[in-house]
């Protein structure tokens, strides 16, 4: 049975970091494409970060490109997303997916996943 589960969200200041963790079951990351996702209420769900399922690509949205940074150990089996400088419009619930086959860029759009986590909040405000 496939499992994500992330943790590592919390209440953080502006300018602060966070590492978030996506730790899998049931299978192995190193065959999926993962992405990191993140939703505020009334909006949609925004592609932050992926893994191609075929490469070692990486791929990032605009608005967190030098700020995030996404990894992975695969002793673990787990998929992290550093993030640093985080402002106030990072607030968000943050969710991990994994899909078998996603490649190149197409891993940043949430509607072609198949399995995900149950998200983690991440709140920044002073």
């Amino acid at each position: 049975q496939v499992q994500l589960v992330e943790s590592g969200g919390g209440l953080v200041q502006p300018g602060g970091s966070l590492r978030l963790s996506c730790a899998a079951s049931g299978f192995r990351l190193n065959y999926y494409a993962i992405g990191w996702f993140r939703q505020v209420p009334g909006k949609e769900r925004e592609g932050v970060s992926c893994f191609s399922a075929t490469d070692t690509s990486t791929y990032y949205a605009d608005s967190v490109k030098g700020r995030f940074t996404i990894s992975r150990d695969h002793a673990k089996n787990t998929v992290y997303l550093q993030m640093v400088s985080l402002k106030p419009e990072d607030t968000a619930i943050y969710y991990c997916a994994a899909d078998p086959v996603l490649s190149g860029s197409d891993c940043l759009k949430h509607g072609a996943y198949d399995y995900w986590g149950q998200g983690t909040q991440v709140t920044v405000s002073s």
